[in-house]
């Protein structure tokens, strides 16, 4: 008997972590996906000439507003970085996204108009 109640306990704690994990999964690259989509509609049309591509990476968080807040970006153009710091920082994003507390980062391209 006790090595059956052990062994519902092992099956039970093995179905709660897998069930907990999975869900956490799949909210993060929900949420991932929402802050992608914001960012990228943030940053079309550039105000400057873009004569090449330039690739940045862009660490930011979310604040209690549901805001991005830009940490760094991390590109050799100084003129990307404040553009893109300029565009994103204290933007709300337009769902509820529960990633306060998280940081993301994520790979930003900016190529040049043909």
């Amino acid at each position: 008997m006790r090595t059956i109640k052990a062994l519902l306990l092992v099956v039970v704690l093995t179905f709660n972590s897998v069930l907990f994990a999975s869900t956490t999964s799949e909210d993060l690259k929900a949420d991932t996906a929402v802050i992608t989509n914001e960012i990228a509609k943030l940053l079309q049309n550039p105000r400057f000439l873009v004569e090449k591509e330039i690739v940045a990476y862009v660490t930011l968080t979310l604040n209690k507003n549901n805001e991005m807040v830009v940490l760094s970006v991390d590109s050799e153009s100084t003129q990307i970085e404040s553009f893109i710091k300029s565009r994103l920082n204290y933007n709300e994003l337009p769902s509820a996204v529960n990633a306060v507390d998280k940081i993301f980062v994520v790979p930003v391209r900016v190529t040049p108009e043909e």
